[in-house]
Order: structure tokens, then C-alpha cells, then sequence
């Protein structure tokens, strides 16, 4: 499923969030979404899965506008997110969490889903611990696991490895890569991780005050701004 934003922005009284996005993503693509925190990437995830009402603009999942009711319907079904700024609750296990996600998605077979997701993403030792009782590392995990509970077409990842050892990181990083190309899912990747950025994104975009500032691939943005590594081009642009 491909997504389209047109002419998007998002104001909050005189605060311009979000300003004039235009850009789209193609069927199972993973495209990188970077910028300094407050610089709008939260916001535009948060209109594309329709928590964020804007200002004006389009959002197109598929060339269906997101905003006439019956079709944010149908597209959510097949879209799902994970954010470090949105909690799963806290007193329920994490098996009874995904319980809870499947039934939401109408999952059938949810059980063996379910265990497929926990054999799958390590989470097996702790399953029958409330999530509220989890380290930050294992909670991003859960979270990972109820964004693919109905096998997303669309997968919106915010900061999906933050606090994760460099061996779990990079276990999901493959697993995202693997699961991506299996199903050609297509990703929109906030990140602050440079080297995962690198490694999983055919394209990223650069955003800083709402709006996209510059945009390519990692290499070409790299010889563009006649910097080593991404890191480096990063911060070049965002100081600028």
C-alpha cells in the first residue's frame, strides 16, 4: 500500500507543527523520516494513522483519502505503528496485551499468532509479566509485537529500537528487514539511530521546523554534503 501526503500541515493556534508535506512512499518501501526532536515527525505519523486531525491538506493511503470515514476504516485495518510515546497497558500481561490487540483486528488464529510473535521477538521469559513491570528494552519489544498482530501492510515506526542492547537492536533491525521484504510491507522509519537508518532505508527525508528540508538517498545525501556518514550529514543539515 502506497502513502501520499499532499500540501499537509498542522497548526496548533499559532504554532505551525507540520508545513506544507509533500512526498509519497511506494508499495514496499522503507523510507527514513529524520529531524531533531519537536521538528514534526511524531505529528505526521500521528495524522497518517488518523490520531492527529489537520489542518489541511491530504493524506492517501492507496489514493483513498484518509479523512472520509469509511476509508480510514478499511486502511487501518491494515496499518499499524509502535511509539515510544504511546504505553500499552500497564496491568495487563503481555500475552493478555496481544490477546487484546488481536481481538481489536479480528485475528484469526490468534493464539498461534500470538506465539508465533513471542517465539519470534524473544519474548517468551517474561510473557506473563504486566507490562507495567517490564525495562524500557523489553517494552519496545511487546510494542513491536502488537504492531504486527494483524499483518500490517503499513508499518509507521517511531524510534522502534530505542533502549534495546546492541545485539536485540540489531536482531530486530533484521527482523524489520526480513519481515518488510517477506510481505512488502511499506515502512515510514522515524529514527534517531543513524547506522539502522543506513541499513534498512532505500530513501530518507530530512525534516526540521515541519518541514522537509532535503531528501535522497543515504549516499547521495552524503557526497551532496561532502560528509563521511550519515551521522555527520545529519547534523549538517540541522545546524544549518
Amino acid at each position: 500500500m502506497s502513502i501520499e501526503l499532499k500540501n499537509l500541515n498542522k497548526n496548533y493556534e499559532k504554532f505551525k507543527a507540520v508545513k506544507n508535506l509533500d512526498f509519497k512512499i511506494e508499495t514496499g518501501s522503507i523510507i527514513g523520516l529524520l529531524g531533531p526532536n519537536g521538528c514534526g515527525k511524531t505529528t505526521t505519523i500521528g495524522m497518517i494513522l488518523g490520531l492527529i486531525k489537520p489542518t489541511s491538506g491530504e493524506i492517501l493511503v492507496r489514493g483513498k483519502n484518509v479523512e472520509i470515514e469509511k476509508n480510514r476504516i478499511e486502511v487501518l485495518e491494515k496499518m499499524n505503528f509502535i511509539s515510544p510515546y504511546v504505553e500499552l497497558p500497564k496491568k495487563l500481561t503481555v500475552r493478555e496485551n496481544l490477546i487484546v490487540y488481536g481481538k481489536m483486528y479480528e485475528v484469526k488464529n490468534l493464539k498461534n499468532k500470538i506465539n508465533n510473535l513471542i517465539d519470534e521477538l524473544h519474548l517468551g521469559e517474561f510473557e506473563k509479566k504486566k507490562t507495567g513491570e517490564l525495562s524500557s528494552g523489553q517494552k519496545n519489544r511487546v510494542s513491536l509485537a502488537k504492531s504486527l498482530i494483524n499483518s500490517p501492510e503499513i508499518l509507521l515506526l517511531d524510534e522502534p529500537t530505542a533502549s534495546l542492547d546492541p545485539d536485540t537492536g540489531d536482531y530486530i533491525r533484521s527482523y524489520i528487514e526480513n519481515y518488510a521484504k517477506k510481505n512488502n510491507t511499506t515502512i515510514l522509519l522515524a529514527s534517531h539511530n543513524m547506522n539502522e537508518v543506513e541499513r534498512l532505508c532505500s530513501k530518507v527525508m530530512m525534516m526540521k521546523g515541519g518541514k522537509i528540508i532535503d531528501e535522497g538517498t543515504c549516499k547521495d545525501l552524503i557526497i551532496k554534503h561532502g560528509r563521511l556518514n550519515l551521522e555527520e550529514t545529519f547534523l549538517k543539515i540541522i545546524r544549518e
